[in-house]
């Protein structure tokens, strides 16, 4: 090769690192920009019954997207489903909305209600219940639900709101909070202020007893059918002795089959309240208007003094001993690790976001190259930091796939063995500045719509107390040592710390 070449293709490897570095700076530093800016952005209002309101004005386009979230989830009822049940009943309207005649309407709810209890005593005899006495409630609850259902108008609230020009309308529960979401048109902020002050201060919870049917029907499908659902929820009924994240978010069959209107009301009262709720806006929106517009249409709703706190000083013991359990399930052998972690804004919680992306962060990652390409004895390998959630301490989760014939011993082994490699192994600099760099791009990434964030700014005040939080996210994941993370990992990722679950297929393929 003539010194011409070399000179060519060493000026070509310095212009591409040059213009690689360029990219990234264009791509990446406008975005860092706005991110560590938002604390100049972002206008908060605490009204006087406690609803904390947050809003960034972004004028791009004329819409705004709204986040309004409860901080209240499965951990504040202990696996009952209420909770999820009630983020159904949500979207059942309300005096004036999914209603053609309230006052006629109410009579026979009242009477729908008081069948229903009846039925729900006589079903908890079990064996004991009077077969005719089940089947004549029945048949009297169905008479008075069809009697109600022609005052009905089903989903109006989602058809307001599409009537409109919105889009993205949602809710979810979780463990930790439930949240209430949709973008529009910016003209139309006053119907969103409208129709959620009013479902929040005057719900009618009408066709109860059905929802709570679809509930469980929905549990039936996508739990006690699904496999990988109820691998889950073993996993988390041993990972937790005493913790309600011990229990899933739908809540458990037996416990929702008997829930109750007046628990529901009951904790509904106690936890959407104004002082237990956050509301983001982002977009195409006048922070003084809208202060104006929540100040009108919430701020009449009455706080509540005295929140439950039994949950926020409950602890889970210290684990002094590993803990493993087989599921004997249909389906293909799985395995599933966790260890407990404290959780945000704790330096271990971004401590292990490093270890997460280090260890699974696309195919560079240490356990994708050693278990699915070099060893090839796994078909997926995925990492997760702060699994169940994130209000209280929780866990670093390693789960795997083994690919046939190899088993589910030989990826745990070889999982350990790539821990064992962080605990005594130094971290590089170049492979810790990369993981940063991925962390730092999903993160800004996850902020440019409007929705994304919305969503985080109300995730964060909701779960850290503060939504400051995004703003110092990237400064202090900056600040991780390969030193702090190998003296983490030590610490967390220990034998007698972690939980261990085998999903063992009842055909005894792929080994156990």
């Amino acid at each position: 090769m003539n010194g011409r070449s070399k000179n060519v293709r060493s000026n070509n490897k310095a212009w591409f690192l040059i213009a690689g570095l360029i990219i990234l700076i264009i791509r990446v530093y406008p975005c860092l920009a706005a991110s560590t800016h938002l604390r100049d952005r972002v206008i908060e209002k605490t009204l006087d019954n406690g609803l904390k309101v947050l809003v960034l004005e972004r004028h791009q386009a004329p819409t705004v997207s709204i986040y309004l979230r409860f901080r209240v989830g499965m951990v504040d009822e202990g696996g009952k489903g209420l909770a999820h049940l009630l983020e159904h009943m949500m979207f059942k309207g309300t005096s004036s909305v999914g209603t053609k005649n309230f006052s006629e309407e109410k009579k026979l709810l009242a009477k729908i209600d008081q069948v229903g209890q009846k039925l729900d005593s006589e079903r908890k005899k079990g064996k004991a219940a009077n077969p005719k006495v089940l089947k004549e409630l029945e048949e009297e609850l169905k008479s008075l639900q069809k009697q109600a259902s022609q005052y009905v108008i089903t989903d109006e609230i989602s058809l307001l709101y599409t009537e409109n020009g919105a889009v993205g309308l949602n809710a979810s529960t979780g463990a930790d909070l439930t949240t209430y979401q949709v973008s529009l048109p910016s003209n139309r902020i006053e119907l969103w202020a409208r129709l959620e002050s009013d479902r929040f201060a005057n719900p009618v919870f009408r066709e109860f007893y059905s929802e709570r049917d679809v509930v469980l029907q929905e549990r039936r499908q996508t739990h006690e059918s699904e496999p990988l659902s109820k691998f889950w929820e073993q996993f988390l009924a041993v990972a937790y002795i005493l913790h309600p994240y011990r229990h899933p978010v739908i809540g458990w069959g037996p416990q929702i089959e008997f829930l109750s209107k007046s628990q529901m009301e009951e904790f509904f009262k106690t936890y959407y309240v104004p002082n237990n709720a956050v509301i983001a806006a982002v977009g195409d929106i006048r922070a003084e208007e809208f202060f104006t517009l929540v100040e009108r249409y919430f701020g009449l709703l009455p706080r509540q003094d005295h929140l439950p706190e039994d949950i926020a000083t409950l602890k889970e013991p210290p684990q002094i001993g590993e803990r493993r359990i087989s599921v004997h399930l249909d389906a293909q052998p799985q395995l599933m690790i966790g260890y407990h972690k404290p959780t945000l804004p704790s330096r271990e919680d971004y401590v292990f976001d490093l270890v997460d992306a280090i260890l699974s962060a696309g195919r560079t990652s240490r356990l994708w190259r050693r278990l699915v390409e070099k060893d090839q004895i796994a078909v997926r390998v995925d990492t997760a930091n702060g699994m169940p959630g994130a209000r209280f301490d929780n866990l670093f989760m390693i789960m795997s796939t083994p690919r046939y014939p190899h088993t589910v011993q030989e990826v745990e082994q070889a999982v350990y063995e790539e821990i064992e490699r962080l605990k005594t192994e130094e971290i590089s600099d170049r492979e810790l500045q990369k993981v940063k760099n991925q962390l730092a791009g999903e993160f800004i990434r996850s902020l440019n719509s409007n929705a994304g964030l919305a969503s985080k700014l109300s995730y964060f005040e909701s779960v850290a107390g503060d939504w400051r939080y995004i703003d110092t996210h990237l400064e202090v994941l900056d600040t991780i040592t390969a030193d702090e993370i190998q003296e983490k990992v030590k610490k967390y990722l220990s034998e007698e710390n972690r939980t261990v679950a085998i999903l063992v297929p009842k055909s005894g393929r792929g080994g156990k």
